[in-house]
């Protein structure tokens, strides 16, 4: 399991040289430039000179791309063109914002999707089936941008139970969660039912059924564990979608976080911010997928015999 995942990890070192050079790139080819946004447009030829220099932007794009790398490694992302300040002022808060508002939104797609699909493939056919699967159906279908005017109208404006913009008490995290894990909690109610009925169509489970075991421990102690895999490997996945999908909620409900950073210095073309924000959203979905692959190695032991 270690050389399993000590390969797992040299395989995501190019991926995240590759994440640095074109976060690099984008960088590089903005058409801002950035000598004018710090010194400002009545600066002088030598006063935008010396601070070319001092950011080294004269130096070859080669040079430019390792003295960037090696800030990165340095966890130097740079300085914002707007505050003048350090990016990483700017991104720990909203970082956190974010990783506060992703684990709730994992806990209410787990909540949701785990219990629902396994309903769904405990009662094949029946009617608690049909009402789960058109939950479903209508969670996957409905865009999350429709999800969130229905729930704002409804506990919100209506019920008055959650505010909705802004960032003041733990309740403020309940309903853009809400709403990131309705959406994803579909798609993992799909998957754990898709599951759990090849698993419960297996040989294995017939004659557990017919030593006489009872049928609530054939269902979460053999056919579950068993059916485990796909569903780690959906959840791993989709921890990964959302964070990309957090711009878009974070905006709408004003969440102060990494997506709404971006979207904000998008606007103003602060370039080290955006810059900064994918390097950190990229790598964590990288780290992510390993954390996957290790669970999935160790639910499923052929994968690392299989990789040796």
């Amino acid at each position: 399991m270690i050389v399993y995942a000590i390969r797992r990890i040299n395989q995501a070192i190019p991926v995240l040289f590759a994440i640095t050079l074109l976060a690099f790139l984008a960088f590089y080819f903005n058409p801002a430039d950035p000598v004018v946004m710090l010194a400002g447009e009545q600066a002088t030829p030598e006063m935008q000179q010396r601070i070319r220099q001092n950011l080294g932007l004269d130096q070859p794009v080669h040079v430019q791309y390792l003295m960037f790398v090696g800030r990165v490694l340095r966890g130097d992302l740079g300085t914002s063109y707007r505050s003048r300040q350090p990016v990483s002022s700017h991104m720990l808060p909203a970082f956190r914002a974010t990783l506060l508002f992703i684990s709730v939104s994992i806990l209410f797609m787990v909540l949701i999707g785990l219990p629902a699909g396994i309903l769904s493939a405990t009662h094949p056919h029946s009617p608690l089936d049909n009402v789960v699967m058109a939950g479903v159906l209508l969670g996957l279908s409905a865009p999350i941008f429709w999800i969130v005017i229905i729930l704002i109208y409804i506990f919100a404006l209506r019920l008055g139970l959650f505010p909705s913009t802004g960032f003041y008490s733990w309740k403020s995290v309940i309903l853009p969660a809400l709403t990131m894990g309705m959406h994803y909690g579909a798609i993992i109610a799909r998957v754990t039912r898709t599951s759990m009925l090849d698993v419960l169509n297996d040989d294995y489970i017939r004659t557990a059924h017919a030593k006489g075991l009872a049928r609530r421990n054939v269902f979460y102690r053999h056919a579950l564990k068993n059916a485990a895999i796909p569903i780690v490997t959906t959840i791993g996945l989709q921890i990964g979608s959302m964070l990309g999908g957090t711009i878009l909620i974070e905006t709408v409900f004003a969440w102060p976080g990494v997506g709404r950073m971006l979207v904000k210095a998008i606007v103003e073309r602060d370039a080290p911010i955006v810059q900064g924000g994918v390097v950190l959203i990229a790598s964590a979905v990288v780290v992510l997928n390993i954390v996957t692959d290790w669970l999935y190695a160790y639910l499923n032991p052929k994968v690392r015999l299989g990789s040796r």
